[in-house]
């Protein structure tokens, strides 16, 4: 045995996992680029020069003040500030929290319930597959922009709607996918030597077909958190989103537009940029993902 080839199988899967993910100097980036979106957002009142939320640090008069300008008390705004006075570099920042916060809290709750279903009904099969199978056709029939704003239309404005939304019409497309993995897991011989243990059902679905089925789960997982910024932001940006108060990158984008053909790009245009850079940064990381934890490749 040469020294490589021990060496090779001495490495953890976990080191495996980022050799192989690392051949992708572009998923490499986006996966920085994404840490550091993550943490901008995290530390967005330490990073940013005031609270755009709080109205006793904006002023009127610094409203449309193009980038690199000082404003009536000697900041510099290096993004610009928008029709309320508002820093955009501060907007953005906690933009971003709201933005990441939805579409990454919505994916997992859907997360979560599209796989609960899709391996129940993958191992039960039967009329409870049938049944489980034909609610996930329904939904995935309707475009999801159009649920979405269907369901805010009844619900109203909020964070918490917005949440409800995109949850509703995530969780099919992780039932169909984590369903036809498990299809494939059901039949082998692992799960037959479960069954004959007599071990309980939710054992043998959660402890033994669950974990080899988390390849694909994580590789949809990423692509909709991408997704789901994306439509949350449409949903800001069309006025049933998020509240005013509470301005997320598509209700920035959305205030600036007013405002483009006046000159002052800069109100819509940086958000826009925030935005196109979060979900770019996630699919890039999505893409590797997919062709690292391809069960051809897996080890």
């Amino acid at each position: 045995m040469t020294r490589a080839q021990a060496a090779s199988e001495e490495e953890t899967p976990l080191q495996l996992f980022w050799i192989n993910f690392s051949q992708s100097w572009l998923a490499v980036f986006g996966l920085a680029v994404f840490c550091l979106i993550i943490l901008a957002a995290i530390f967005a009142p330490w990073l940013s020069p005031q609270n755009p939320y709080d109205l006793a640090q904006l002023n009127i008069l610094d409203s449309r003040l193009p980038p690199g300008s000082l404003s009536s008390e000697g900041h510099v705004h290096w993004l610009g500030t928008d029709d309320q006075g508002r820093d955009l570099y501060s907007a953005i920042l906690y933009g971003l929290r709201i933005s990441l916060g939805v579409g990454v809290g919505s994916a997992f709750i859907a997360l979560i319930i599209g796989c609960t279903l899709g391996l129940i009904a993958a191992y039960a099969g039967g009329r409870t597959d049938s049944a489980v199978m034909r609610i996930v056709d329904l939904q995935l029939s309707f475009p999801s922009i159009l649920v979405a704003l269907m369901i805010l239309a009844f619900l109203g404005k909020g964070v918490m709607n917005v949440l409800l939304a995109l949850v509703i019409v995530e969780w099919a497309y992780y039932a169909r996918v984590v369903r036809a993995t498990a299809l494939v897991e059901r039949d082998r011989e692992y799960m037959e030597a479960a069954a004959s243990l007599a071990l309980p059902r939710w054992r043998i679905i959660f402890r033994h077909l669950l974990p080899n089925c988390v390849p694909p789960m994580i590789v949809i997982a990423t692509q909709q958190v991408a997704r789901a910024i994306a439509l949350e932001a449409t949903l800001s940006y069309l006025g049933l989103g998020v509240p005013i108060t509470e301005p997320s990158l598509g209700l920035l984008i959305a205030n600036g537009y007013q405002y483009m053909l006046s000159g002052r790009y800069w109100v819509s245009v940086y958000p826009g940029v925030a935005l196109l850079v979060t979900i770019i940064a996630l699919n890039l990381v999505g893409d590797q993902l997919r062709d690292v934890l391809n069960p051809r490749h897996l080890k």
